[in-house]
């Protein structure tokens, strides 16, 4: 089997776990395509793009299908993920190439799906479920290297902002047990990796009800001046606990999370706290902010106004000073005007991010805004707009990013830079991509001889300079997390 990854950390998260299943029926894992017998597409529905994108490579895969020796068995390609729960009829009847269709609560149906398919039918499974969180499967970790990993922690979700598909393509929002996801994160501890980020569509409205006892714990508080379309359930355990849990693993793991919703940081806010107080969970925050403009959120139900979401990124940096913060912004939605969107230009400019996701808006059929609004900003003025918030965001973040210049930043090896065999690439606590050259450098605790730094080491680098997308510097020593976070 040979598997492709398209679209979100999610979708990677989910390849794992496909592949830990096939694996378990004897499916055999290759890096080519035209060694599998079967090639599945995790795919994505985002937004139109993504999925011409798959379109366009079922059209080589045909070719490859058609090149096939007649002497092996016929190549089965399958489409599983958002794009195959959204477009199911579409997949199996526009030309007849895929054999096999799984939504993303159908992976343990796989072995079976393709059984059919191996006996010349076509087989699909779209159903969305209401507990599916594959808590008893432990993915098998794809990640390069082995340094970082994803650990999905819930699936779906219930908040219903006008614009998205996901809530009708990964269905309602479901959470794991916290006793799995401890059990992974142990196992790749011990594994050797030394950066998780735990993954949800949501991830601070986590709520584990799997334990009796806290089935009864009341219902969180949300930010001050933010609301939801749904009520919020009471019991459970929460984020902040299960944060606290997993970084108390291993002191040598860093720790992210995304992305999380602005309203779910009420002002006691212990997971602020937690970032705050503990050395190995990282001083970042995913503030998806989508627009600058209050009409327009109100329009998108985001549950915010443009004033609610400053006054949570001023709590968010006194809680936590030097936080990195990184953002999704959605240029050209449905009824946004040029005022609307010199807002969203200076909502960039007055947060400076470090970090930003920006795109054009694309309808999806399912979405509210598909049924009750109208997408009515032309292409080539979406396109100025994106193009104007691109440029505004890069300028903001090389201003974000310069302040570290003459800093000295941890920074977890990941290998090579792309650009040069002669540096390596790495990143800071920020996420910020850091890239300095690889030489001979010594331990900090200076009873190590100097060595190379390799893929999984924390080392030290002094920031020379640096632009919107990453930083350059020059290697100071070899260090570990915990050495580094007492020496601040």
């Amino acid at each position: 089997v040979y598997l492709e990854t398209y679209g979100c950390q999610m979708n990677v998260s989910d390849a794992e776990i496909a592949w830990a299943i096939l694996r378990e029926s004897g499916y055999a894992r290759t890096g080519q395509p035209d060694e599998a017998d079967v090639i599945l597409l995790v795919t994505c529905s985002v937004r139109e793009k993504a999925e011409q994108t798959i379109w366009n490579r079922l059209q080589q895969l045909k070719a490859l299908k058609a090149q096939r020796p007649r002497a092996r068995a016929p190549l089965r390609v399958g489409i599983l993920g958002c794009m195959a729960e959204r477009l199911k009829e579409e997949i199996l009847h526009r030309e007849k190439l895929v054999d096999v269709v799984a939504g993303p609560d159908a992976y343990r149906d796989l072995p079976r799906l393709l059984a059919l398919a191996e006996s010349g039918q076509r087989a699909a499974n779209v159903l969305l479920s209401l507990d599916e969180t594959y808590a008893d499967i432990l993915p098998v970790q794809t990640s390069a290297g082995g340094t970082t990993a994803f650990v999905s922690i819930m699936r779906g979700c219930d908040n219903m902002c006008s614009y998205c598909i996901v809530p009708f393509t990964r269905g309602r929002e479901r959470s794991r047990p916290v006793a799995s996801i401890l059990q992974e994160v142990r196992l790749l501890s011990e594994q050797g990796v030394k950066e998780v980020t735990l993954l949800g569509q949501n991830v601070n409205s986590f709520r584990d009800m799997s334990e009796v006892q806290f089935q009864s714990a009341a219902a969180p508080a949300l930010s001050r001046g933010f609301s939801t379309v749904y009520k919020a359930k009471p019991g459970g355990l929460r984020f902040a606990h299960l944060l606290d849990q997993v970084s108390r693993i291993d002191p040598e793991m860093r720790i992210r999370f995304t992305s999380p919703h602005p309203k779910d940081f009420p002002d006691e806010a212990s997971v602020l706290q937690l970032i705050q107080e503990r050395h190995n969970i990282c001083k970042q925050l995913h503030l998806p902010a989508q627009s600058g403009s209050t009409r327009v959120l109100e329009a998108m139900r985001r549950g915010y106004t443009r004033e609610a979401y400053l006054e949570l990124v001023q709590h968010v940096r006194e809680a936590i000073p030097g936080v990195s913060l990184s953002s999704d912004f959605i240029a050209g939605f449905c009824g946004e005007t040029e005022d609307d969107h010199q807002q969203t230009v200076s909502l960039l400019r007055e947060v400076r991010y470090n970090v930003g996701f920006l795109f054009a808006y694309s309808m999806r059929q399912k979405t509210r805004a598909y049924h009750r609004l109208q997408d009515d900003v032309p292409a080539d003025i979406k396109k100025r707009r994106l193009e104007e918030l691109i440029a505004v965001f890069r300028e903001e973040a090389a201003r974000a990013n310069e302040v570290l210049v003459g800093q000295s930043q941890l920074v977890l090896v990941e290998g090579p830079s792309k650009r040069s065999a002669s540096e390596l690439c790495g990143r800071n606590d920020g996420n910020i991509k850091v890239i300095f050259p690889d030489t001979e450098t010594l331990d900090a605790g200076g009873c190590e001889a100097a060595a190379r730094a390799r893929p999984g080491d924390y080392v030290l680098v002094k920031v020379t300079s640096a632009t919107s997308q990453s930083l350059r510097g020059v290697l100071l020593c070899r260090t570990s997390l915990s050495r580094a976070a007492a020496s601040r």
